[in-house]
């Protein structure tokens, strides 16, 4: 076979801000509308909340479950055209979500409709931007004269999208007063304006070495063929999403298990305002000093303690009476579990990503990023429905926290030494 390929094409040094800006600009016009719809599912549309968490929970399902499709049509079609697309259909789920309460009776179909369409918009322009911060990462990483050991540009991509989170609820806050459809709305023009940034900023790409692998960020790049197979055919790279899909599994319960959690100990719900202020809190001022340590400690030692550090996290609740915090404390337990969660999942949510590259050697990496979400998307929606399902059946309190905590410990043991062999000097890929 020819050593020779074609030169790809990778974001110019530039476009390195616009790409971590994005994030945020993506999820200040994501959560300043999602987290309300519970709300008007319940007092709208009258929606039992058992049909509630059905619909969020397919509406998460189409984002996650369908980012290996995502990834694929962008390794064939160029990373920055499916991000404009996906910024586009995004905008066209939120402007129907905002129609299906412009009759004098709510349509429900409309409104369930416009929250697939924002779960399959993600889809879409989440891989793309996963691909063109690899690309820049793998540019970066070869202008380097030797190894500098400092955060990964998906660490700053956590730390922006951390922003985009703690700003967008404030501002669907702000505009509530004139109801959801404005919300709503305001989202679908904010998507429209973020994929005319984009489609403005993101014209410029330069070629690079072609060892860059998995860099195709413009539609005039080679388009290759056969992502999606090569992805499915790697064994290792499979194993490891499937281990480490228990992270995200591990983070979701942030939205099921703390709330439950929090009803059980008949703690007012109020609180779940302020975990999610300290979870902001910690990423904000931890994820870089956390990316400092993993560049210096390496990723399979990395992965083998973060998913540690979140079973751990599990194992408080599990195992860790209230009692031993006082009999007025129950919320300091919480947050013990819920920090070293949020320890765990900034530790091992950025290097992932930042292995997919090295994973993909000279294939194209949409697929890959696709299937490592698309993993996670399957573990949350079924290790969920177990999980609830023990909750109401098992007379052990403990024995609901082991489908979370085991995986974990699994993915400690395997996932880092999976990890550690592919990363081994001269490993063909």
């Amino acid at each position: 076979m020819s050593s020779q390929h074609p030169a790809r094409l990778t974001p110019a040094p530039s476009n390195i801000p616009v790409l971590l800006g994005t994030q945020t600009l993506f999820n200040i016009g994501f959560y300043a509308v999602v987290p309300f719809l519970a709300v008007v599912l319940t007092n709208d549309f009258l929606v039992a909340s058992t049909a509630v968490g059905l619909i969020l929970g397919i509406r998460t399902f189409a984002q996650q479950g369908l980012f290996l499709a995502g990834g694929t049509l962008a390794d064939r079609f160029g990373a920055r055209t499916m991000i404009l697309i996906g910024c586009a259909v995004r905008a066209a789920g939120f402007l129907t979500l905002a129609a299906s309460l412009w009759a004098s009776i709510p349509v429900l179909w409309l409104f369930i409709l416009g929250t697939l369409l924002t779960g399959f918009g993600g889809a879409l322009f989440s891989p793309g931007l996963n691909i063109l911060v690899a690309a820049a990462q793998s540019a970066r990483d070869q202008g380097e004269h030797h190894q500098v050991r400092r955060a990964t540009l998906f660490a700053w991509l956590s730390i922006t999208g951390e922003i985009g989170a703690v700003t967008g609820p404030l501002v669907g806050s702000a505009l509530w007063g004139w109801g959801f459809s404005t919300v709503a709305g305001f989202g679908a023009i904010f998507f429209v304006a973020i994929g005319i940034f984009l489609a403005l900023t993101l014209r410029r790409a330069e070629p690079v070495s072609t060892h860059l692998a998995g860099t195709v960020s413009d539609a005039k790049a080679v388009k290759p063929r056969g992502s999606f197979r090569q992805s499915l055919l790697d064994r290792q790279f499979v194993s490891f999403c499937a281990l480490h899909a228990s992270d995200l599994l591990a983070y979701n319960q942030l939205y099921l298990a703390i709330p439950l959690e929090l009803e059980r100990h008949e703690m007012p719900t109020e609180w779940l305002g302020l975990i999610f202020a300290w979870i902001s809190i910690m990423t904000l001022g931890l994820q870089l000093p956390l990316a400092w340590v993993a560049a210096r400690i390496g990723p399979a030692t990395t992965l083998r303690s973060g998913y540690v550090l979140s079973a751990l996290g599990f194992s408080v609740l599990a195992f860790v009476p209230s009692s031993l915090f006082g009999d007025e404390s129950g919320l300091v337990r919480i947050l013990c579990a819920v920090t070293l969660m949020t320890l765990g999942h900034m530790s091992v949510h950025p290097t992932a990503l930042s292995l997919v590259s090295k994973f993909a050697g000279k294939h194209p990496t949409g697929a890959y990023f696709g299937l490592l979400s698309t993993c996670g998307g399957v573990a949350v929606l079924l290790g969920n429905m177990l999980f609830g399902w023990l909750l109401s059946q098992s007379a052990l309190d403990f024995a609901p926290w082991l489908v979370l905590i085991i995986p974990l410990l699994l993915a400690s043991w395997q996932g880092s030494r999976v990890v550690a062999l592919r990363l081994r000097p001269h490993h063909d890929v």
